[in-house]
């Protein structure tokens, strides 16, 4: 996506940061994946904008913040960033020209919230957030999620940008109004997001994930991102999977429950994601058309990441350093 190769550029000019980001293949991070020996906190998340989430998570940390507060405020970077097309303000809006939100959020504790088809606010996580800690639901959806998130002080803001109207209207013209919109020819393109999975010193996990889904979908669509099991899982007892691409697929597959049930079958967290993507294949017959991949972290600190296409990049940040790696992938070349 634009935005990707945007942020990649001003990494390159911007020179030496205080965690260095640098971009290495899946098969030089092998090594550090299937360690036993990885230090914690570790951070991971997908994309190229997880660099600068997982740098915000890791202050948290230093601060003295929770593993909660890490990830929420991790993704409160995408998420508040108008050159970032797939999450929050600047997000692709759906065929009707609205930015519909989607968020879950999931602690050591076991509690989770999420909010879905949320609209005008800028960071649907939190308001997840507070659906987790203060209430006995797990999901609110549109008109009452943001009811709810105006009762509790959040304010409404347009989150259509200029950039993303303009992209709306040259899609409107081109798709003729499509009802089940196909991008195929550009499966990384439409329907990025942020999943943010961390574990601090303690070893305890948190996960967020939020998105504004895949662009120019009809209107009401809710991908995998709020629904606790396909988008985002943690139980503090095993490890954390969260998923990116065409939710569609991971609800079919209830992708990222699967790969911690995988983990607490032995797996490790390399060995979960690829099974989990092998189930996609299995199961789903178009899956050649889409782009799903899932990053995943374990108990002891070892992580895993994996796709069905190329194209795929995770953001992880271990002993020191905060690195952008292309993921493996089941497919070794487009199509």
């Amino acid at each position: 996506m634009i935005n990707r190769r945007k942020f990649i550029e001003k990494v390159a000019a911007a020179g030496a940061l205080s965690l260095i980001p640098n971009i290495i293949s899946a098969r030089n991070v092998t090594a550090l994946q299937q360690s036993e020996t990885n230090n914690i906190p570790v951070i991971i998340s997908t994309w190229n904008h997880g660099i600068e989430a997982n740098e915000a998570a890791l202050n948290v940390l230093k601060q003295g913040g929770s593993i909660v507060d890490a990830v929420e405020q991790g993704v409160w970077v995408p998420e508040s960033d108008p050159e970032n097309m797939s999450v929050g303000l600047g997000g692709f809006p759906d065929r009707d020209g609205h930015v519909t939100l989607d968020a879950s959020i999931m602690g050591p504790d076991g509690n989770a919230g999420s909010v879905c088809f949320l609209e005008h606010i800028v960071h649907p996580i939190s308001v997840a957030r507070l659906v987790m800690d203060s209430t006995p639901h797990v999901m609110l959806s549109g008109e009452g999620a943001l009811q709810f998130a105006l009762v509790n002080g959040f304010e409404m803001q347009n989150l259509l940008t200029p950039e993303a109207k303009k992209w709306w209207k040259e899609e409107l013209n081109k798709s003729k109004y499509n009802p089940k919109p196909n991008w195929e020819n550009e499966p990384n393109e439409h329907h990025d997001t942020i999943g943010l999975l961390a574990v601090d010193s303690n070893g305890d996990i948190a996960g967020a994930c939020t998105t504004s889904g895949l662009g120019f979908k009809m209107r009401g669509r809710v991908g995998d991102s709020p629904i606790i099991g396909a988008g985002l899982f943690v139980d503090n007892d095993v490890g954390a999977a969260t998923a990116t691409g065409l939710g569609e697929m991971v609800m079919k597959t209830l992708g990222s429950f699967l790969v911690v049930e995988f983990m607490r079958n032995g797996k490790t967290p390399q060995q979960a994601v690829e099974e989990a993507i092998k189930r996609i294949i299995n199961k789903v017959p178009d899956h050649k058309k889409y782009q799903v991949g899932f990053i995943a972290v374990n108990k002891q600190g070892q992580t895993g990441a994996f796709s069905i296409l190329p194209g795929f990049n995770y953001a992880l940040c271990q002993n020191g350093q905060n690195i952008l790696i292309d993921s493996n992938s089941y497919y070794p070349q487009q199509r």
